[in-house]
């Protein structure tokens, strides 16, 4: 949790996006590989895949935040880039996924501390909503955004989670944080050699 501070307002927009990033990786403490795999909802959605996906946005928010994205392709190409975001292939593994998630989010939580919520941006064009045209706002709205979408997906990566094995993200997240057990909460006791041990 992003306890409580009288921080300015960029402070805090980096904390609250860290804090998804967090639930989001912690999803994966105490998963094999194939268990981060599993698609256990009626979705396709796999802890691994939506660890993978939070990294493309991450990279997605570091182009918008250093340059103006002014176009969005709409493509096949776009489009399979995207439907591969989510999951985990075979060449690939969710130990790579995870480390290539903290690369990406160390160098966005940089990005978004050194940004002016108040400065101009602009938004690229987001057809998906019938928003053709790139349009002017401040980097407040990118960052709240970027909030937006990856508590979404904090939020599928937990539900996913308690399907697996029925253990809750914010136990994980505070067995992590080293918090001693209290009258709320037991530590989470991983398997030695699972992801993240």
């Amino acid at each position: 949790m992003y306890a409580p501070a009288q921080h300015d307002e960029v402070t805090g927009l980096v904390n609250y996006i860290d804090e998804q990033f967090t639930a989001i990786r912690a999803a994966a403490f105490g998963l094999t590989e194939e268990q981060a795999r599993e698609t256990p909802c009626r979705s396709a959605l796999s802890v691994g895949g939506i660890i993978k996906h939070a990294a493309y946005v991450m990279r997605g928010a570091l182009a918008r935040l250093r340059t103006e994205v002014i176009e969005q392709p709409v493509d096949a190409a776009a489009y399979a880039v995207f439907t591969d975001s989510f999951t985990v292939r075979e060449d690939e593994t969710v130990a790579g996924t995870i480390e290539e998630f903290d690369r990406v989010r160390a160098e966005l939580l940089v990005a978004v501390a050194a940004t002016d919520p108040d400065g101009d941006a602009v938004a690229p064009p987001a057809p998906w909503h019938g928003i053709f045209d790139a349009r002017p706002i401040h980097a407040r709205y990118s960052l709240v955004h970027l909030i937006e979408e990856c508590a979404r997906h904090a939020g599928h990566a937990d539900i996913i989670r308690e399907q697996i094995d029925g253990v809750a993200v914010p136990t994980l997240v505070l067995t992590l944080a080293g918090a001693s057990a209290n009258d709320f909460f037991q530590p989470y006791q991983p398997v030695p050699g699972t992801l993240l041990t």
